[in-house]
């Protein structure tokens, strides 16, 4: 049988709820599937046929380690997110080349190290003078992780906030805060060997008091996504190949769209290297995922 391993984590194991539908699923299509932990130096990666990333979230704190593991997997054997596209897609950066490529993205300002906070945030919001509200979080960012919502007075607590992410050498993603998400959330597209596969609905995370919501079961409901949606989300897939010089489709991967001012959607953000795909929300989605993993893997 062809062994597959599925990588995630201690932490984060727990709160994969793909994992059980995709277990069952590669074993359905005839992979032998096997759950390890990418920072357990006792795994030989060389003894799987293949490896695919999934929920090792912990990545967001240790992410050099991450990367050179990525690296050494990469050396061993096949693994099915190719380092280009590892990197790429583990910094929020790439709104950037989305946007070079006309793929409509949430209106997004980056803050590298080095830069003043103060002086990038008036700068900011002299560009947008009708954001009430504005977003910062970390370009390598997951889970909500050090993202946090202000108002447009809070220039000093905010200004704070992008100093702390510059000391832990991270570039600083600001946005203005769009309304329609406290009013319709977001919709979040799963796409398989670039055919689309389902969507769900997802609750605003960020509060207006500063709390900030962890997207459990909870906040997502299912939902079909609309053709405008399909549009945009498969022209970010595009986008991404062709910024990488990968040949698509890409193997997997999920959209995050939210809706602008105009009623229009725009990509909030991507996960294509370890997304959570919401299996549980759509019959069927596990086992077409693991029938697209099948094909991909045929000699």
């Amino acid at each position: 049988m062809f062994s597959l391993a599925l990588v995630t984590d201690a932490a984060s194991l727990p709160i994969d709820y793909d994992m059980p539908p995709l277990l069952d699923a590669c074993k359905e299509v005839g992979f032998a599937p096997e759950v390890v932990f990418w920072d357990d130096p006792a795994v030989i990666w060389s003894r799987f046929d293949a490896v695919l990333m999934r929920s090792p979230w912990t990545w967001v704190d240790r992410l050099p380690e991450f990367i050179a593991r990525c690296e050494e997997i990469s050396a061993e054997t096949h693994l099915l997110s190719p380092m280009p596209l590892v990197r790429w897609a583990l910094d929020k950066r790439y709104l950037r080349d989305l946007a070079a490529h006309g793929v409509p993205v949430a209106p997004t300002q980056v803050v590298a190290p080095g830069e003043q906070p103060s002086t990038a945030l008036g700068d900011f919001l002299a560009a947008h003078p009708d954001a009430r509200e504005f977003v910062i979080k970390p370009s390598n960012a997951c889970y909500s992780k050090d993202v946090q919502r202000y108002p447009r007075q809070n220039v000093d607590v905010a200004a704070e906030h992008i100093a702390r992410l510059h000391e832990s050498g991270s570039h600083v993603i600001l946005q203005p805060y769009i309304e329609s998400v406290d009013r319709e959330g977001e919709i979040d597209l799963t796409y398989f060997d670039g055919a689309y596969s389902h969507a769900i609905h997802k609750g605003a995370m960020l509060m207006p008091d500063g709390t900030v919501n962890v997207p459990t079961l909870e906040y997502r409901k299912a939902r079909v996504a609309d053709e405008d949606e399909r549009a945009v989300a498969a022209a970010a897939l595009e986008a991404s190949a062709a910024t990488l010089g990968i040949e698509p489709p890409l193997l997997y991967g999920r959209i995050d769209l939210i809706r602008d001012r105009d009623g229009k959607p725009m990509v909030l953000e991507m996960e294509l290297c370890e997304p959570s795909l919401n299996l549980s929300f759509s019959e069927g989605s596990a086992l077409r995922f693991a029938r697209a993993l099948a094909e991909r893997l045929k000699p």
